[in-house]
């Protein structure tokens, strides 16, 4: 049976815990048996949006377990840019590869190409809706970081309305154990009502607010976010709240000393460069974690022994 990533809403707890796992897993094997998890294998990588980790990460992913890589990451260079449907370029692109990575600026795009595709697609963000291989990044992350994802304090900070990143990681900390949320945001970039209902069973403790130094001195993660121009239908709107909330290194003064900021990046101004230095600072050691985790997942839906 053919296994997709599309949604962080499609797993379960294990199956989060199993992606943590394969993380742990890829991380300890040597070099050379890496090299050999998914030797002669192509991945095929479609990014209809602007994108460095995730695609970087992905490729070396692949490389580093001995596949191979194909595809685009401009879309204008591409028959797309004549007029080609998602459907066909899937139909195409499935018959050169044995998995398809794709971002899409359309809301549900993936999950249209996973139903086409007879090859494993894998999310790599669609429009302001998904970004499952980042939060599973975040949860290894976490995982090393503390030892633990169940019982943490987490303060989501920024942009919650137009956030996939946000979106998806707080649908998965939800499943774990006695976590804790704080949603910290301007009034116009509130979570929606919708990402909350659809963790509604869960046992999450949930409390909003517009109070910043409160979250910092009361949570064990900052989990900071762009305000991201390019979601924003009113320019003018964008304006108003681009700059709502900046982390520097003296509103960490009263942070707990084990508290870690994290950043799904790129960042603009919301985190000041002088954060970098401190023992907060855990954004570039995530984004590393995303090439452990990008190998696990590939590796697992591609059938690779780990």
């Amino acid at each position: 049976m053919k296994r997709d990533l599309i949604s962080i809403e499609d797993l379960n707890e294990k199956q989060l815990r199993d992606y943590i796992e394969f993380g742990r897993k890829i991380d300890g094997m040597s070099h050379e048996a890496c090299r050999q998890i998914l030797a002669g294998r192509i991945l095929g990588v479609l990014f209809y949006e602007p994108s460095t980790r995730t695609r970087l990460s992905f490729e070396a992913a692949m490389l580093r377990m001995g596949g191979q890589i194909i595809g685009f990451s401009e879309a204008l260079n591409t028959s797309v840019a004549k007029g080609e449907s998602l459907a066909d370029t899937i139909r195409t692109v499935e018959r050169y590869c044995d998995a398809i990575v794709i971002r899409h600026p359309r809301e549900g795009a993936a999950r249209l190409a996973a139903e086409i595709s007879r090859v494993p697609v894998i999310n790599a963000g669609d429009g302001a809706n998904q970004h499952p291989t980042q939060t599973l990044l975040d949860l290894y992350t976490l995982q090393n970081l503390f030892g633990r994802v169940d019982g943490l304090r987490v303060a989501l900070v920024g942009d919650l309305k137009y956030s996939r990143t946000v979106h998806s990681l707080f649908h998965a900390l939800a499943r774990f154990k006695d976590v804790r949320f704080r949603f910290v945001s301007p009034e116009t970039l509130r979570m929606p009502e919708y990402v909350i209902e659809a963790t509604e069973g869960s046992a999450a403790e949930i409390a909003e607010t517009t109070n910043f130094e409160e979250a910092i001195a009361d949570s064990d993660v900052i989990y900071m976010t762009r305000i991201q121009r390019e979601r924003f239908p009113d320019p003018l709107e964008y304006e108003k709240v681009k700059d709502a909330y900046r982390l520097d290194r003296s509103a960490l003064k009263h942070a707990p000393s084990h508290l870690k900021v994290l950043h799904p990046l790129p960042r603009v101004n919301e985190i000041a460069t002088d954060v970098d230095s401190t023992q907060h600072a855990a954004y570039f050691p995530q984004a590393g974690y995303g090439m452990v985790m990008r190998q696990g997942i590939l590796a697992h839906l591609l059938g690779g022994k780990l």
